[in-house]
């Protein structure tokens, strides 16, 4: 007897990390769903991975309820890759752009893992993956937003992996320390090339790690990981 197909869920696709997830992913053999705000922009992506697309606003916990009733069963694997930023002076950011900020980075991420959760915890397994950065332990000038909502979405990550993770549930957060490779991005293109080989993250390498966190046996589970390139300063 095989074992069943198992199905990942990734909240906040598109290019780049997503992408990579995706098609690694479905070259593990499992049934993938993709979700955005815009999932036209997937086509190209779905039709490369067999991957399925949906509409969803991850701000808004009604939708986000409706992106897991609309799917075919309890996902084994819920990865959540979005976020928000503000890059200007603390000084000039906007009540409503900070509210924005939070609520993309941090609020749709409790949004989507209690949505898994209530479905993971009654089926006793399950994992939730939340994506941060060097945010979500840093605060830069000018990123005051951003580091809100990644360390709170960090908290959500500690919280929920010490209730969870007796019950079987495995909740793991990434602290992305540094660019992610984007070769269709012309400045960071440029950039990589100014600071040398590898001196940007691979998504590709990065896809593997959430694989492999995804693949740890329970007696040897970790809550975070830091992923940072060779040239990268801790």
């Amino acid at each position: 007897m095989t074992d069943p197909q198992e199905t990942a869920l990734i909240v906040g696709a598109g290019a780049g990390l997503s992408a990579s997830c995706a098609r690694l992913f479905a070259r593990e053999g499992m049934a993938v769903h993709l979700a955005a705000r815009t999932p036209d922009k997937l086509a190209a992506l779905c039709e490369e991975t067999g991957a399925r697309a949906h509409a969803c606003d991850a701000t808004d916990p009604s939708a986000v309820a409706t992106l897991f009733e609309a799917l075919p069963v309890v996902p084994d694997l819920v990865v959540f890759n979005a976020s928000a930023r503000v890059r200007k002076p603390f000084v000039d950011v906007t009540a409503e752009e900070a509210a924005h900020a939070v609520q993309v980075s941090c609020l749709a991420g409790f949004y989507v893992a209690s949505e898994a959760a209530q479905r993971m915890v009654p089926r006793g397994s399950g994992t939730i993956l939340l994506t941060g950065a060097s945010a979500s332990v840093k605060g830069f000038p000018q990123s005051a937003t951003f580091a809100m909502g990644k360390f709170g979405l960090r908290g959500l990550a500690q919280s929920m992996a010490r209730e969870l993770t007796p019950q079987n549930i495995h909740v793991a957060h990434f602290v992305i320390d540094g660019a992610i490779r984007d070769q269709s991005d012309p400045g960071k293109a440029e950039l990589e090339a100014e600071w040398g080989p590898d001196s940007m993250l691979d998504p590709d390498a990065i896809a593997e790690t959430y694989l492999f966190a995804h693949r740890q046996r329970r007696s040897a589970w970790t809550w975070e990981i830091e992923l940072r390139p060779w040239t990268e300063r801790f």
